[in-house]
């Protein structure tokens, strides 16, 4: 059967969820994984970035 609510909550999301990975600068991609920072700040990054090193996210400027 068809799943006619699979992806519906994106388009409620600025910008359909998309932007640019602030760790691997890729542009117009899907940010939809939350990452925390050791200070407690929360950034979204890509699928690929999802499992980069603390190092990499807390070199972010937030």
């Amino acid at each position: 059967m068809v799943k006619t609510k699979r992806g519906r909550v994106l388009w409620s999301l600025p910008s359909r969820g998309r932007g640019t990975c602030p760790v691997c600068h890729a542009t117009r991609i899907k940010l939809l994984y939350t990452r925390s920072q050791t200070n407690g700040k929360s950034v979204k990054v890509c699928k690929r970035c999802q499992n980069a090193a603390v190092e990499a996210i807390d070199r972010i400027p937030v």
